[in-house]
């Protein structure tokens, strides 16, 4: 259930590159904003395909805009039925195989069909970006837009995206020597000027579904008191934020850390757990989302995120709580 709650609205954007020309980082950094920018401010309603190389699933967006912000309905048209609805305060995930909605406060502008963040100013430390044209998806020009990583504890992308408004129209994920893991295009987008609140109404009912909420925001600091920290962490990862979170199956609130290198992000949980601490670590990948789940001193950590099976484990694994001796190091193990 941890990493049911965690990958629930996990990014769907992905990568493969080759060799950088002069000018070419600056064309794909104006083409990413552009993409983020279109993600949050536009009316669209569309299809789309999920793959990994386990299963294909077939999902429906909706994005709606108005003068009190965004709101956005992403809903599983296979399996569970899953569906997150996004309002301009709150994120709801309705879990019908679990009877369970998530709620969490809204924390950002973009789209739950991930938008790729604005490159950060030490982006090309681990990234290499590349611009150009790409074959015409459903009957539009796009421009292609590469991204790759410099190291292992990253993925690259490759974006299609729409020459006249920068929607994604397709995307792809990859290992950093080019091995395939997911992929995502429309079979069918649709944009407009306008829509009615009711496009963005959540379908699922949930009479009887228990509601389990996290008030607390986001908090940018390094931790909270009593709370944990990394004694390492993979290059170019920070630690951005801490809260308590509530996830079904767990009896009290955990600790929810997250680390970004300001492209790619890990969601690390902690919960109290077996004392001994005897429990082998677990580790599992769905397409590009990995997750690594380990027992240090009493507590069990579960780390998440969109990236290589090591970068979680290596997150994971250098937790300490709070007061701990020993401080913080960013080398590359």
């Amino acid at each position: 259930m941890r990493a049911a709650a965690a990958l629930v609205v996990t990014a769907l954007v992905g990568g493969l590159a080759g060799p950088a020309r002069a000018g070419d980082d600056d064309d794909a950094r104006a083409w990413l904003a552009r993409m983020t920018d279109a993600l949050a401010t536009r009316n669209y309603d569309g299809l789309f395909t999920h793959s990994t190389p386990r299963q294909t699933e077939t999902m429906r967006i909706v994005h709606r805009v108005d003068a009190e912000g965004s709101t956005e309905r992403l809903v599983s048209l296979d399996g569970n039925g899953r569906e997150i609805i996004r309002t301009p305060s709150e994120v709801h995930a309705y879990l019908p195989d679990h009877h369970v909605v998530l709620v969490e406060p809204r924390t950002d502008e973009g789209s739950l069909l991930k938008a790729l963040p604005a490159p950060g100013e030490h982006l090309e430390a681990h990234y290499q970006l590349k611009a150009g044209k790409g074959h015409r998806l459903l009957g539009r020009d796009v421009r292609l837009i590469e991204i790759r990583p410099l190291d292992g504890y990253r993925y690259g992308y490759r974006l299609w995206l729409d020459e006249k408004t920068a929607m994604p129209l397709r995307s792809e994920v990859s290992t950093v020597d080019g091995k395939p893991l997911e992929q995502m295009q429309f079979t069918q987008l649709e944009m407009y000027k306008s829509l009615k609140p009711d496009a963005v109404e959540p379908t699922v009912d949930a009479a009887g579904f228990r509601w389990m909420r996290s008030n607390r925001r986001v908090a940018e600091v390094r931790a909270a008191p009593g709370g944990w920290r990394p004694l390492k962490v993979p290059p170019g990862f920070q630690l951005v934020g801490t809260r308590q979170q509530t996830v079904p199956g767990v009896p009290m609130p955990v600790q929810h850390l997250v680390f970004s290198d300001g492209f790619a992000s890990v969601s690390v949980f902690i919960e109290p757990g077996a004392r001994n601490g005897s429990a082998p670590a677990e580790a599992s990948r769905v397409g590009s989302a990995s997750t690594f789940t380990t027992h240090v001193r009493g507590f069990v950590v579960t780390a998440v995120g969109e990236v290589p099976p090591t970068t979680v484990r290596d997150l994971a694994t250098s937790l300490v709580p709070e007061d701990a001796q020993g401080s913080i190091d960013t080398s590359k193990r």
